[in-house]
């Protein structure tokens, strides 16, 4: 199906003697059209925006004539162009799909065949392009067209053809995150600034961001020049080749045709060159109608939807692999054991944390492990998150996720992007690290939106609080909670995961979340301004409450002991220090007791709970708290200017 937006006021009805329909996109030069032949074929119309500038009208004709040096196959054919009211247009055949930046902010990043086809196709593309004599100097995700029969290079408009000498640049032009560190500095410029720019749309293509990241354009332009890139989720001989054509040094990358020799190679036996577990990640453009992030240590700020009109569930698979996935182990749907105490603390692994001044302290014997965290960039003015690639592995940055959730098991990470999909969901993007599949689960329709909760203990759900934004009679804005929807995910076949969406007309819970009731079959949350905990079963319907039992300390994650019997809150009575701990099943109080903890973040083993408490240092900390109020071992520490959400996950290994 054509993509394109209606015609605005001002732009013409016809263009060269051809019936506009509708905008493609618009750019620095101009406006792109989608236009009807007298046959009815369609084709693209660039027209370049009023100037009066005779030197800008030669070079936008240029481009016209750069792009007829180059084959056919690896870019949109150029038909012809024209001058219409002084202003030249090109006349080019239309490639329908979408642009490669496009389709990972929407679909996801690329793995598999998916990303090794896309390499080899680009690449290919650019060797006929260096093959036409022609660099064209602003590769990158947006240039690259996904249409069906591959994907085509296009906008030629700063492209340059090479005479005798390399050719020369005396300006920076280009996009800063895909430019080489000669185009940055102006120097002399040939086709191996392309494979630079190659590789980072590959990384990119991996992962959804670029090699050298972004923000302010010098901040970029000087880790291009000084630091190494980030390579993203590419692995095997696609990472090796993507990392020499990131070489500082010009004559040190391959070029376009040594590249697709060694992606064509045969691998081993048995191996896939370019298998790779996908990572989630997509452009960070947060639309100012998407509620922020709200986290599990926050409590009492207001999320929610109101009346909720999608039930049916989409799950979009974004990509395969070409071989069959490797085995993989059955999976319990019964929680792991747990130890009712945690062994004499060892000395801990401490690992500095990327992202800000935050120190994490692990032992093999902790029951719970930080998978994910979110912390402020103070550069950014944003929060940025961090996921883990498993449950001991390294942590990866998301910028384009507002909220990210690694599963109990460390298989699937689940992310929230930032923007709806282009026919208007809300979406979760669900990453099965071990088959190597990636696939979207739309949920519900714009305005209103999901925020992720929490997963089930066997790794087979995921909940989700369903948010409203409202506007009170002062025009002030805030969100509210209107219902959940519950995510089942199909280990066997990833594909066939759908959402379940329940529209809970329940006033008294608007301003708190949802969470799991401690089997795991219903849902709870906490109502009237924290007089109690009201239950649900799995269709929204109100089964009891436990009146009376004060705010949740840890909202509604982590609030059920692992083996469901207890479940804890501030005491009605106390403030932050003051703990109480309830009999799940009948609601009564089996203990009381007072610590130094600031708040209390959830379970630690079945005698333990973890919290934030402020040393003398002034730093934040983590400790494990037992029942008489003792402070015992430290998880993490971070700095008092570092602004830190960790996210633990109960670990089945312990």
């Amino acid at each position: 199906m054509v993509d394109f937006t209606p015609l605005t006021t001002g732009d013409p009805q016809e263009l060269g003697g051809l019936e506009l329909i509708g905008r493609l996109g618009q750019g620095g030069q101009g406006v792109v059209y989608l236009a009807r032949t007298p046959m009815g074929a369609h084709v693209a119309v660039k027209w370049l925006s009023p100037s009066g500038d005779e030197e800008i009208a030669a070079r936008f004709l240029q481009e016209a004539e750069v792009a007829r040096r180059v084959a056919p196959f690896c870019t949109a054919t150029v038909l012809g162009t024209g001058v219409e009211g002084g202003r030249p247009y090109i006349i080019s055949e239309y490639v329908e799909g979408r642009s490669l930046e496009r389709v990972v902010r929407e679909d996801g990043p690329l793995a598999g065949a998916d990303l090794e086809r896309l390499a080899i196709g680009t690449a290919t593309a650019i060797a006929a392009i260096h093959e036409a004599h022609v660099v064209h100097r602003d590769f990158k995700p947006g240039n690259v067209i996904m249409g069906t029969g591959g994907p085509r290079v296009i906008d030629f408009g700063i492209a340059r053809t090479l005479g005798p000498a390399t050719m020369t640049s005396s300006t920076q032009i280009g996009t800063p995150a895909y430019m080489a560190p000669e185009q940055i500095m102006g120097h002399g410029l040939g086709p191996a600034a392309d494979m630079f720019s190659w590789a980072g749309t590959m990384v990119f293509a991996s992962c959804g961001r670029a090699p050298f990241g972004t923000g302010v354009t010098h901040a970029v332009m000087n880790r291009v020049l000084s630091e190494p890139p980030d390579l993203g989720g590419l692995e095997g001989r696609l990472r090796e080749v993507a990392e020499q054509c990131l070489d500082k040094d010009p004559a040190r990358r391959p070029t376009a045709m040594d590249v697709i020799s060694r992606l064509l190679r045969n691998p081993a036996p048995g191996a896939h060159p370019l298998v790779e577990g996908t990572r989630q990640a997509a452009p960070k453009e947060a639309p100012s109608t998407r509620r922020p992030s709200r986290r599990p240590v926050l409590i009492g700020a207001g999320v929610a939807t109101a009346a909720v009109v999608v039930a049916a569930a989409i799950a979009v698979p974004t990509r395969l692999w070409s071989s069959p996935p490797p085995p993989v182990a059955a999976e319990s749907s019964a929680p792991p054991a747990r130890p009712t105490t945690p062994s004499a603390p060892a000395t801990p692994v401490k690992t500095t944390l990327p992202g800000g001044k935050v120190t994490l302290y692990e032992r093999a014997s902790d029951p719970i492990t930080l998978t994910a965290y979110e912390m402020y960039d103070k550069k950014l003015d944003e929060d940025v998150d961090y996921a883990r690639q498993s449950l001991r592995g390294q942590f990866d940055r998301y910028p384009g996720n507002l909220e990210s959730l690694v599963s109990p098991n460390g298989r699937y990470l689940a992310g929230r992007p930032h923007d709806y999909t282009s026919d208007g969901y809300d979406s979760i993007l669900i990453t099965d690290r071990q088959a190597g599949v990636s696939f979207r689960v739309k949920t519900v329709r714009k305005p209103l939106d999901t925020s992720i909760r929490t997963w089930s203990k066997d790794n087979s759900k995921i909940l989700l609080n369903l948010n409203e934004r409202i506007e009170d009679d002062k025009g002030k804005e805030s969100w509210i909670s209107v219902g959940f929807a519950v995510v089942n995910v199909a280990h066997n076949d990833v594909a066939q995961s759908k959402v379940r969406v329940v529209d809970v007309d329940d006033a008294s819970i608007r301003d708190s979340d949802f969470g799991w009731d401690a089997a795991e079959k219903g849902v709870v949350i906490d109502y009237g301004k924290d007089e109690g905990l009201r239950f649900f079963d799995a269709s929204g319907k109100p089964t009891r409450d436990l009146p009376g039992v004060g705010p949740l300390a840890s909202g509604t994650i982590d609030i059920f002991s692992p083996s469901g019997k207890t479940f804890v809150t501030d005491c009605p009575d106390g403030g932050d220090g003051h703990h109480c701990l309830w009999d799940a099943a009948t609601g009564k109080q089996v203990r009381r007791f007072s610590s130094d903890c600031d708040k209390v973040l959830g379970w630690y083993g079945e005698s333990h709970l973890y919290c934030w408490e402020q040393d003398n240092n002034a730093k934040d900390e983590i400790r494990v708290v037992a029942f008489d109020g003792k402070l015992m071992h430290k998880l993490l520490d971070a700095a008092d200017d570092a602004d830190i959400t960790p996210i633990y996950t109960n670990n089945p290994a312990n």
